[in-house]
């Protein structure tokens, strides 16, 4: 098995790794009890999306999709700001 053989199977299981996790989080967004466990599963959601861009912009050779997944890591941090002070006070712009 060479090194590159190697690397395609470490990046198909960690796609599949990725997938699943992401399930668990959709299902705890759909199921979670409380407002806060749904952020948390939004939160959890994003990061797993943006490490998945970065895998498969790995499998492709491309830089453009770690452009893509900076920008998700951007907005997602700005989207659980916004609910958390959401939750803390019931508005966001005051």
């Amino acid at each position: 098995m060479s090194a590159i053989d190697l690397l395609a199977s470490a990046i198909t299981i960690a796609q599949t790794c990725l997938a699943l996790a992401m399930t668990c989080a959709t299902v705890r967004l759909v199921l979670g009890p409380r407002a806060q466990d749904r952020v948390l599963a939004l939160d959890t959601l994003y990061v797993n999306a943006m490490v998945l861009i970065v895998v498969f912009g790995m499998r492709e050779g491309s830089s453009a999709y770690f452009e893509a997944a900076l920008v998700i890591g951007m907005l997602g941090f700005v989207a659980t700001a916004a609910l958390a002070k959401f939750l803390l006070r019931g508005a966001v712009i005051e």
